[in-house]
């Protein structure tokens, strides 16, 4: 009887904890699409802001790019200056009053507590506005993707979430904001598995395409949106004509570490200048303004730019113009300290490196060729997969814009191969988050790969096991150690003395001779040896090495050959594992 209570009672409390897990699961979705809607009101408050603040300063609706046309070359070069000017403002009032830890949404969700803080993000959503406003080459959408997190991040304060669903709540409402401005929900969702958890998992990736779903529903629905890219009708693409979309990838890998070193440089220069915030703001503001005298395509994040790239004939010599005026005023955007994304200027180099390559290859009249425009498609995704280490989120991306699965063998192609080839030349992602994950994998394979054998050094206390009491005095006279090792003739470890026990011997004799006046039989190492530690193996790493010190209170362990074969080798020091870990792990820093 009292064994079946115990059964029932035990099935009934399993029955009950999958209940609550099932309604907490349940919560999170129900959190994740009241968030997806959220995230998409943040994202087109965004939007109308801009078109706001657009039509305050020039009086016209237009693109920023038509904007550009229609003002007077002075203006032109005055406007990213004042734009400079006032986001260089608000970044130093948010920088004198908040710490800069903390904000990002991307280091909110991988490493944080999910909270962001509410008026820095503000004040650098702001800085963002005025930038993009002013003409800056820089993307709208990581203001879009910022707001729409902190959203998700007050909500979840606000409901006192634990810290768990708390993050997962910021990431539903990240990939509401990717979902939003690009109208590619399952992009969203694998956008930030993919570059900020680091893996799709099902706990959170449901909850997140949940979110992901319902933000592109809401705002399709109020807006009316579409994508911001109107992509070119795609024909029946010729099998035999998928081997040019390989090169095409090759050249994406090839051309992307050169992209974000030119941003890297940039911001290195603009960092040794010593400029204020405001100031070197003000000067990429400047260059911006400068460059768009000769070019006016440079203002803005490139929408206008590639649509029309997708859409018209360009000769080649127009089209490296405008590539070679767009790098410098993206990399003097960036560089200078202005916040947004560059997600869609990757998105943009793309386009026009796959465009040079199409018309490329009809100037050489090959067979089973695409036009110019599918190949600026292919090339979007290519490049994008190598900048941003993600290729199935830029699969993705490209497959829901185009809604056209005859681009999916030519976009898998390509995007593969650029993300191979990228990794090849040792290029980082475009997001610093994925750039560390990837020092931490490497500092994390070069602990594996060193062993213990190549940090062995000689073992000097070792003693036969008929060694005197007085041999093992003289040694631990001698080193400063806790253990002497015993070794038979063969050096196979027989096993260790410790201090405490000679000691301890030496205690008892004297009380001995001093109570009877006869002194005990002579003692040697065998008697009092034991084999308290547990050797180490020179193919060990240094992983494992650690681990066996962790459970060991001395700074030394000894080395042998073999579990079968005991031969002493030598030994390891404790502070030459930890510093080979320090130094790996402060590598991936």
């Amino acid at each position: 009887m009292m064994a079946f209570s115990l059964q029932h009672l035990r099935s009934e409390g399993i029955r009950f904890l999958s209940r609550v897990r099932s309604s907490e699961q349940h919560a999170v979705l129900l959190l994740a699409a009241g968030v997806g809607i959220l995230g998409a009101f943040a994202t087109m408050a965004f939007r109308v802001a801009v078109d706001y603040a657009q039509w305050l300063l020039t009086g016209r609706h237009d693109t920023l790019v038509e904007m550009a046309r229609h003002l007077s070359p002075s203006a032109r070069v005055l406007i990213p200056v004042v734009g400079g000017l006032l986001a260089g403002a608000l970044l130093w009032l948010q920088r004198k009053r908040h710490d800069s830890t903390g904000i990002d949404y991307m280091e909110a969700i991988a490493g944080g507590d999910g909270r962001i803080p509410i008026r820095a993000s503000l004040l650098r959503s702001t800085s963002s506005l005025c930038t993009i406003v002013t003409g800056g080459s820089i993307g709208r959408e990581g203001a879009m993707i910022q707001l729409a997190a902190l959203s998700a991040s007050i909500l979840g304060r606000c409901l006192k979430l634990g810290r768990s669903n708390l993050r997962t709540l910021v990431a539903c409402g990240a990939a509401a904001g990717v979902a939003s401005a690009y109208s590619a929900p399952l992009a969203g969702a694998v956008f930030v598995c993919e570059i900020v958890l680091g893996s799709i998992a099902s706990d959170r990736f449901v909850p997140i395409l949940m979110a992901s779903v319902v933000s592109n529903i809401t705002v399709i629905a109020v807006l009316g949106y579409h994508p911001p890219y109107i992509l070119p009708d795609i024909p029946v693409l010729p099998i035999m004509g998928m081997i040019w979309f390989l090169p095409l990838g090759l050249l994406a890998g090839l051309c992307t570490p050169i992209f974000l070193r030119l941003l890297a440089m940039t911001r290195f220069l603009f960092d040794r200048s010593g400029l204020t915030p405001l100031l070197s703001l003000a000067v990429g503001g400047l260059g911006v303004g400068l460059l768009s005298l000769q070019a006016p395509e440079v203002w803005g994040n490139g929408y206008e730019v590639v649509n029309a790239v997708l859409h018209t004939p360009w000769p080649a010599q127009a089209l490296v113009s405008i590539l070679l005026f767009k790098l410098l005023a993206t990399a003097l955007t960036t560089g200078s300290g202005a916040i947004g994304g560059i997600f869609t200027p990757s998105l943009f180099v793309g386009a026009m490196l796959g465009c040079l390559y199409g018309v490329w290859l009809q100037q050489l009249r090959l067979e089973n060729v695409a036009t110019p425009q599918i190949y600026a498609v292919i090339g979007m995704g290519a490049f994008l997969a190598a900048s941003s280490r993600a290729p199935l989120m830029s699969i993705l991306m490209i497959f829901e814009m185009t809604s056209n699965y005859q681009i999916m063998l030519p976009l898998i192609l390509a995007c593969v191969v650029a993300y191979f080839s990228s990794r090849a030349c040792a290029g980082k992602s475009m997001y610093t988050l994925m750039s560390r994950r990837d020092r931490d994998q490497q500092a994390h394979r070069q602990l594996k790969a060193t062993t213990v054998q190549q940090i062995v050094k000689p073992a000097q206390t070792t003693l036969a096991p008929e060694a005197t009491i007085s041999d093992l005095v003289t040694v631990f006279n001698e080193f400063a150690v806790k253990y002497v090792y015993v070794v038979d003739s063969a050096q196979r470890l027989c096993g260790e003395v410790a201090l405490n026990d000679v000691t301890a011997w030496l205690y008892r004799d004297g009380r001995s001779i001093e109570s009877t006046g006869e002194p005990q039989l002579p003692c040697t190492a065998a008697q009092l040896m034991r084999q308290r530690l547990q050797p180490l193996l020179p193919e060990m790493s240094i992983t494992s090495a650690l681990a066996h010190f962790m459970q060991h209170q001395g700074e030394r362990l000894p080395v042998v050959r073999s579990g079968e074969d005991p031969v002493l080798l030598g030994i390891v020091d404790k502070s030459s594992v930890l510093d080979i870990y320090v130094r790996q792990s402060a590598a991936s820093i």
